[in-house]
């Protein structure tokens, strides 16, 4: 996990979670760009974060859940990298989702740069991904601010505009 003087800290999401994860996945407000709609059910909220918890027991990393410094105790979102397969084709994927609350903060751009950091520095993945839909602007903005660059575009909801792939690669290998 990143060790910077961070406002956020990160931790590996917990059984106990799941009311939070419900609260702010079912809100239709943080889920105005996600064209499946807001999380329907405590049960989907239970299935979620058990593949999240399958994915720190196989990979060591996954999604966090995240808190301000200050607050410890209460979760403001969720995000991080994990690998998402992009139709058929796995990526290492960086996503958030906050509370409302927590909008318009910078806590999307400072999750980003800490999630970056924890794939480059310490997992030394060649590449990370960000998967966005076209009219997201404020997601497509913290991508661009943490150094993604448009790479494609992924037809994945059917009948609407394809979504938007961002890239950022190791800066070691992009620079070889």
């Amino acid at each position: 996990m990143p060790n910077n003087p961070s406002r956020l800290i990160y931790r590996q999401p917990q059984p106990a979670d799941v009311g939070r994860l419900f609260a702010i996945y079912s809100d239709p407000q943080t889920n105005l760009f996600n064209p499946a709609g807001p999380m329907a059910s405590l049960d989907d909220a239970q299935r979620l974060l058990k593949r999240w918890l399958d994915q720190w027991t196989a990979l060591g990393y996954g999604w966090w859940a995240v808190a301000r410094r200050e607050a410890p105790e209460h979760v403001i979102g969720f995000g991080g990298i994990a690998p998402l397969n992009y139709l058929t084709v796995p990526r290492i994927n960086l996503g958030y989702r906050f509370a409302v609350e927590a909008w318009g903060q910078g806590y999307a751009t400072e999750l980003g740069r800490d999630a970056l950091v924890l794939a480059f520095e310490t997992l030394g993945l060649p590449e990370v991904f960000g998967l966005v839909r076209p009219e997201h602007a404020a997601s497509i903005r913290v991508l661009e601010k943490i150094g993604m660059q448009p790479f494609g575009l992924l037809d994945d909801v059917p009948g609407q505009a394809p979504s938007r792939v961002m890239r950022v690669c190791h800066p070691i290998t992009a620079s070889a």
